[in-house]
């Protein structure tokens, strides 16, 4: 039996085209008003591959899964308006860890239900009836094979449009009923079509202004190719580890591809979004550094996993173990405020010598303190940016 809706409220709609966004390029843009306005009035956001979606005000709540959409949301101002979290005992506290050192910046995750704890269904889209969805159609129909693209139509008619790009995470493949109309956008082409939904536009271009400035930064002091290390990124699990690339496409590599290290794990391919390592295959490739992945929770403590590593007969010899290079990461699902973060953290992780020594992180505690000459991007602007104050 269909959930019924209730009535007496203006639901955003939505406008199926059938169009793709023409390019990335285009990603976001508006028609009929300016970008930086927040009072209410019909709108229209473009996006592969829902097309052209229109809204008739700013979200005032806002269905989240994956973290790097609630980071969007705070950075623009939204926080508020999320309502959901993917697995948020441990993407809360790496968003705090960051939020922290960030003044009047913050996120109230507690109490937020993971909406993909016991999958995804359109009762539970109705009972929260959302402004807008961030979450990729084809990531819903890929991993659920009680959706299809007829029923995410109906949400988006009936409650709230769909914004995300799941796919653009690896460049894996969509969904066939996608396949014609998808694109891969960047992490921060994704975060400004975040911004036109909420109308945030002037906050956007000033953060991307902060970003473009701090990987020029760093780019331009990064050492020669031959003096930079080998570098496996993971997460351990029971005896195997789930490996990423670094400088493959995609937006879960841009905290890693801009540093240009080397991927000790370039040369071995997986068919999906990530792949299982044996840790005979991370002996062979024996890093100089490996870098965990959600490191920074206390569900996957640093420490934990070095005194794991070192216990382990076949762990207790990779280079990195021995030279105490099993570094804390942050996590690939990465908003425009953690990607400020972890661009600083991974750039001293892997080249000291260039942007200064790495002080360790504490699961659980804010991201460390670094003294304003050793930081690589300026905390009050990026704060003052995020509140409105700037």
């Amino acid at each position: 039996m269909e959930p019924t809706r209730q009535s007496g409220r203006n639901r955003r709609s939505f406008v199926a085209t059938g169009i793709a966004a023409g390019s990335a390029a285009l990603a976001g843009c508006l028609s009929g008003s300016d970008s930086s306005e927040t009072e209410t009035g019909s709108y229209t956001v473009s996006m592969a591959p829902m097309g052209e979606v229109e809204f008739d005000g700013v979200p005032e709540n806002a269905f989240v899964a994956f973290p790097q959409y609630a980071d969007m949301a705070v950075a623009l101002g939204h926080g508020d308006a999320v309502t959901t979290l993917f697995a948020p005992d441990m993407s809360g506290p790496t968003m705090d860890a960051f939020y922290e050192r960030l003044e009047g910046v913050s996120f109230e995750w507690a109490g937020l239900q993971n909406p993909l704890e016991n999958g995804l269904s359109e009762e539970q889209l109705y009972a929260l009836d959302s402004d807008v969805h961030f979450l990729d159609p084809s990531y819903v129909v890929t991993t659920d094979d009680d959706w299809t693209a007829s029923d995410i139509a109906d949400i988006a008619e009936t409650i709230g449009p769909w914004i995300g790009s799941f796919h653009s995470g690896v460049h894996s493949d969509p969904a066939p009923a996608y396949a014609d109309s998808y694109e891969y956008y960047t992490l921060w082409e994704l975060f400004e079509t975040v911004a036109a939904v909420f109308r945030e536009r002037d906050r956007y271009e000033a953060l991307a202004d902060l970003y473009a400035e701090t990987r020029a930064r760093i780019e331009s002091n990064l050492p020669p190719e031959s003096d930079r290390p080998t570098v496996a990124r993971v997460t351990l699990g029971d005896g195997v580890f789930y490996a990423y690339h670094l400088n493959t496409p995609g937006f879960w590599q841009a905290d890693t591809r801009p540093l240009g290290a080397r991927d000790a794990l370039a040369d071995i391919e997986w068919p999906g979004d990530w792949g299982e390592v044996s840790y005979e295959t991370m002996l062979e490739a024996d890093p100089d550094v490996i870098l965990h992945l959600w490191g920074i929770t206390p569900r996957y403590a640093i420490e934990d996993v070095r005194q794991r590593l070192e216990t382990d007969a076949a762990g207790s010899e990779l280079t990195a173990v021995k030279n105490e290079r099993v570094l804390a990461s942050g996590m690939r699902y990465q908003g425009p405020i953690m990607n400020l973060f972890q661009l600083e953290m991974t750039a001293k992780q892997l080249y000291p010598e260039r942007f200064g020594e790495w002080p360790g992180v504490v699961p659980g505690e804010p991201y460390p303190a670094i003294p304003p000459a050793e930081q690589l991007f300026d905390r009050q602007r990026l704060a003052d940016i995020v509140t409105g104050a700037r």
